[in-house]
């Protein structure tokens, strides 16, 4: 069994004008009781101090490097953080959130007792704007074939992924990175890929406090028809041939979406349509969930 102390994580955080919150997030890393670590930051061209906050970071802690490179958006950032890494698994946090004290030893834990796991998936404290804060434990994730999997996470929304509280091995991430093209969404592509790639390991215990901000819960419907379908594209172009039959469901599901933010909108045409693209490719999906009251309003009124 690997000893857990002879495991290097690598935490990556990738930042754009985050240079009033950074500093919470990097001194959660860094106060991690562990001297086996390596932190990395990656400046996607920030314009506000973020440059001026890490300076003096980079200069008293020897485990910190900070690259800087031109806004290429989040998945970039976050690819360019995992190929500079050295440690055999990656955590991705956002520059907004910060993890809890000896998360990064509890995560070695786990894998030392664990090796083959391509992601541990841990609890997380989501804390919201008014500040209430709630224990979210991780979902359960069976050993099951690929298929299965695939339709848990995609399609019943039964297994919950996000950065911060979950640990992934980096091979994994080198062999799918984030989709660039995306701005939005690419972490769903990366974390499918990877559910079917290896072994999952859950852990009870909270890993990291992720902040909840009222721009998060936003939708920006600009080219939003166009950024689901590539979306999905990019996801099942990372899965093996047994879960393509998922597809037509998930690119209705898709269409769902886009019907929900259209109604939320006001945009009533809009969300016909789309109403209409998901049941053309699955009525089954269309029906599915709390949809059928909102479409009976929908269509009762002009």
């Amino acid at each position: 069994m690997t000893r857990a102390t002879e495991i290097l994580i690598s935490v990556i955080i990738p930042t754009y004008n985050y240079a009033r919150l950074l500093p919470r997030a990097l001194d959660s890393v860094l106060a991690q009781r562990t001297d086996d670590i390596e932190l990395i930051v990656v400046d996607d061209g920030s314009g506000d101090d973020t440059a001026e906050v890490l300076a003096p970071y980079a200069a008293r802690h020897r485990q910190l490097r900070v690259i800087h490179q031109s806004n290429a958006g989040a998945a970039a950032a976050r690819n360019h953080g995992i190929r500079e890494a050295r440690g055999a698994y990656a955590l991705l946090l956002d520059a907004d959130d910060e993890l809890v004290p000896d998360a990064l030893a509890s995560l070695r834990v786990v894998l030392a007792r664990q090796p083959a796991a391509g992601m541990v998936l841990g609890a997380q404290i989501s804390v919201y704007p008014d500040g209430r804060e709630r224990l979210r434990p991780p979902t359960p994730v069976p050993s099951a074939p690929p298929l299965q999997l695939t339709r848990r996470y995609l399609l019943e929304k039964r297994i919950s992924i996000s950065h911060g509280c979950s640990l992934f091995r980096r091979d994994l991430l080198l062999q799918r990175p984030y989709p660039e093209s995306l701005r939005g969404g690419e972490d769903i592509a990366v974390f499918a890929h990877l559910l079917v790639s290896a072994p999952v390991a859950v852990i009870t215990e909270p890993l990291a406090r992720i902040h909840k901000h009222a721009d998060s819960l936003r939708h920006n419907r600009d080219n939003e028809e166009e950024r689901a379908l590539a979306m999905v594209s990019e996801v099942f172009s990372g899965l093996p041939a047994e879960c393509q039959s998922l597809r037509t469901r998930y690119q209705a599901q898709r269409y769902l979406s886009l019907f929900r933010a259209a109604l939320r909108a006001g945009d009533r045409a809009t969300a016909r349509r789309y109403y209409a693209s998901a049941w053309r490719l699955s009525p089954l999906q269309a029906l599915r969930g709390r949809q059928l009251r909102k479409i009976l309003g929908l269509w009762a009124r002009p």
